[in-house]
């Protein structure tokens, strides 16, 4: 109650101050009392008062924290997003010597491929163009038909893909889901940044066909349109021409 009435009592000096220094003109809010006015006009006066010194309430502490668990959780979500590609990814080439090229791009080490295709080239002959020089791959896709332009399929969603080696067609490549054995050798080469090697038949099943061959480093990812991008390897002293550059087009 003293609380309130030195409040009060300060608003009242408060308003009082500036009425006197005011002008006739100026719509100043006023709390003093006159002969005229009546008993309900002074208790909406004080309600209107109270209600603008009144601080606006806080959210409860249990709210906040809801709140910022949603956002964390949102954040999260976006950024596990299977097409969150950046200009520098991961790319992994891997397979069995007796079996076909495997190709996949991640975003980190840790998250799943956004891309993963099958070559219908032989991973042995492969090994064999990269051993004699430069090699560029490049995969094409027919452009959607006017009727399904609405669709709007991106790049790295396209299904199937012709294949060409330097220069020479190598049959067609297919995008596939990351399934169990593909993701077991990627969780084994997690670890290692750049280099090729042969994982050898001591992670479960993936030694039935013989041991797996890969080779690991880092790209960057170049954008041309909605209908082109580039994957360069990057070298490690950033010197010459990439080893291996993979173009994406669709024609």
């Amino acid at each position: 109650m003293a609380r309130a009435s030195q409040d009060s009592s300060s608003s009242k000096r408060h308003f009082h101050w500036t009425k006197k220094i005011g002008t006739e003109n100026d719509e100043v809010p006023s709390f003093k009392s006159s002969s005229n006015s009546t008993e309900e006009d002074k208790k909406e006066n004080a309600r209107s008062h109270a209600a603008l010194l009144t601080p606006k309430k806080k959210l409860p502490a249990v709210a906040v924290a809801r709140l910022r668990s949603v956002l964390s959780a949102f954040g999260k979500n976006r950024s596990n997003l299977p097409l969150g590609l950046g200009h520098r990814v991961v790319g992994t080439l891997f397979g069995y010597r007796r079996g076909h090229v495997h190709f996949a791009f991640q975003r980190d080490p840790n998250s799943p491929p956004a891309f993963l295709i099958e070559l219908a080239t032989p991973i042995s002959g492969l090994v064999r163009e990269m051993a004699s020089g430069l090699v560029r791959i490049a995969l094409e896709c027919d452009k959607e038909k006017e009727e399904e332009k609405n669709k709007a399929v991106r790049l790295l969603e396209e299904p199937m893909w012709r294949t060409y080696c330097n220069g020479k067609k190598c049959g067609f490549a297919t995008r596939r889901e990351c399934g169990a054995k593909d993701w077991k050798v990627l969780k084994a080469v997690e670890p290692i940044s750049m280099g090729a090697g042969v994982l050898p038949g001591v992670i479960g099943d993936l030694g039935a066909d013989g041991e797996l061959m890969y080779m690991r480093a880092k790209f960057e990812r170049i954008v041309g349109s909605r209908d082109s991008e580039a994957f360069y390897m990057m070298n490690p002293d950033s010197n010459g021409a990439p080893e291996l550059s993979i173009y994406l087009l669709r024609v």
